[in-house]
């Protein structure tokens, strides 16, 4: 891609690209039925958006997606902890 277009996205977001597709690729092979790598993931994720995520809420995704097996996605995670 333009890389234009990740200085874009950057500006507008305040997140850095590098890290999102950093932490793209180390989803590719990852084991969400892990609690461990589950809660790393969610961890970066706060990182990455700048929003903190209480213990109760990263249980709560911890448990929808280990135990009920729902998804992993950004959507997900994002939805979850935007919930009030």
């Amino acid at each position: 891609m333009d890389n234009q277009f990740f200085k874009n996205i950057e500006k507008k977001t305040g997140v850095n690209m590098k890290e999102i597709l950093d932490l793209a690729n180390s989803l590719q092979n990852a084991n969400f039925k892990d609690e461990k790598t589950v809660r790393n993931v969610i961890k970066r994720v706060s990182k990455i958006a700048n929003k903190p995520v209480s213990k109760d809420t990263e249980n709560k995704i911890v448990e929808s997606i280990v135990k009920d097996g729902k998804q992993l996605d950004f959507n997900t995670i994002s939805q979850m902890i935007n919930k009030k």
